[in-house]
């Protein structure tokens, strides 16, 4: 049996136990790596290799960080403050949050992004008195529609932008993304405000009761408030720079190292603001995703759906097919990987049919980062899961609208924009 195949079986048997959550969703995940590094697709070596992994450590630091806003009291406040300004609906929240993560996240790391606002809104939820998870979910997805919007907001974009001027075609521009990036945010608002939000489990979190007996106990210390506000602060204008000699995840470690040192929390609860599920999801899904490239089961799947669609398809057949197919291969699958696979076979079935390949290869891009159906396309829903006490089927009711909604604005708005047979 050949790795790829051995790659989809185990894949396959990963998403059934996501779906039906009969073992803990990490312990799946990480059940997965084992196995992959057991029957030889990956070396033994690799199968913890996640646990390493640079957005793990992001996450472990920025949780930190947003825990030390929880037990200053900090997140409180500023939760008193937006709420006084927005109000208590849960839609007027919902379209202030989304607006704010979607702005951000054109312009920073949309993983960044969601780290850094999570504890402010989980404060915000604690003084409107609405479940936390009824605006992580919405937070998440405004972080992923966000990065679609400029060149530099996901990697698929400057992926995209990079195929088109390797193959001599004019690449993509800075704001050129904003065509269609901005219409599905918008969309995307829409539909999370009145009917998305139907989908969300409306539940309260033992974790948000939690926090507001913490914040009881530290509220009355406003010196570490501020402590807690500048370190957050300083954290998110060094992501938001892009520095070289600073990654994100340096950035969020040395926040929380400065988040203990300074006394905004102890060490013990510093230990405790992590959310470990979280942190073995990704880090188990980790080796599983790069399975998928390293074996070829992601070509595999490509090679299907490319010779579904016939000799001479369409140019709407073939962008409407690889959309899908992007679409479908980063609900478990890097989105930079899955479209790394996809542009070059885009370009391809393109130049074949005589069209131009700009339409195709935006669908590609921007399919890429729809992975809203599941809490392991994106880090910004692996992010929520925990905090959000989000099950996997939350994500695909919630978010398999939300994509096939992306799917419609795409489908109508990118042939408008990027024609096929440009005059």
């Amino acid at each position: 049996m050949s790795p790829a195949i051995i790659t989809l079986i185990v894949l396959g048997i990963v998403a059934l136990l996501f779906v039906t959550e009969a073992i803990p969703l990490a312990i799946a995940a990480m059940g997965g790596a084992i196995a992959l590094g057991i029957l030889g697709v990956i070396p033994i070596t690799q199968v913890f290799s996640g646990l390493s992994n640079s957005t793990v450590i992001l996450f472990a630091g920025m949780f930190v960080i947003g825990g030390s806003m929880f037990h200053t009291g900090l997140a409180q406040k500023m939760g008193e403050t937006v709420v006084k300004y927005a109000g208590k609906s849960e839609n007027g929240l919902m379209f202030a949050v989304m607006l704010i993560t979607a702005v951000l996240s054109a312009v920073s790391s949309n993983t960044g992004t969601t780290a850094a606002l999570m504890p402010v809104i989980i404060g915000i939820c604690a003084v409107a008195k609405i479940s936390a998870s009824r605006q992580l979910m919405p937070l998440a997805f405004a972080a992923g529609l966000g990065g679609i919007i400029t060149l530099v907001g996901t990697p698929p974009n400057i992926i995209a932008a990079g195929a088109l001027k390797a193959a001599g075609f004019e690449p993509f521009g800075f704001f050129e993304f904003a065509w269609i990036g901005i219409p599905l945010t918008i969309a995307g608002m829409v539909y999370m405000m009145f009917i998305g939000k139907h989908l969300l489990p409306k539940m309260e979190i033992s974790t948000d009761q939690e926090i507001e007996q913490e914040i009881e106990v530290s509220v009355n210390d406003p010196k570490k408030m501020w402590i807690s506000g500048i370190i957050l602060l300083a954290v998110v204008i060094v992501m938001g720079l892009d520095l070289k000699a600073i990654p994100l995840e340096i950035a969020a470690i040395i926040g929380a190292i400065l988040a203990v040192l300074t006394g905004c929390l102890k060490e013990k609860q510093a230990y405790h603001s992590i959310d470990w599920v979280t942190i073995f999801l990704f880090a188990g899904m980790m080796p599983i995703a790069a399975a998928m490239e390293k074996s070829g089961a992601g070509k595999m799947i490509a090679d299907i759906v490319v010779n579904a669609m016939g000799g001479s398809p369409s140019p709407m057949v073939v962008t409407a097919s690889l959309f899908i197919l992007s679409c479908g291969l980063t609900q478990f699958m890097s989105n930079t990987a899955s479209t790394a696979l996809l542009a070059p076979i885009g370009i391809s079935i393109a130049k074949g049919i005589g069209a131009s390949p700009h339409a195709v290869l935006m669908a590609i891009a921007v399919a890429a980062s729809c992975a809203f159906a599941t809490p392991v396309g994106t880090p910004p829903n692996t992010l929520v899961l925990g905090p959000g006490g989000y099950k996997f089927m939350d994500y695909v009711k919630a978010g398999s609208g939300l994509v096939l909604v992306c799917f419609i604005v795409s489908i109508i708005i990118i042939p408008m924009v990027w024609p096929f047979f440009p005059k």
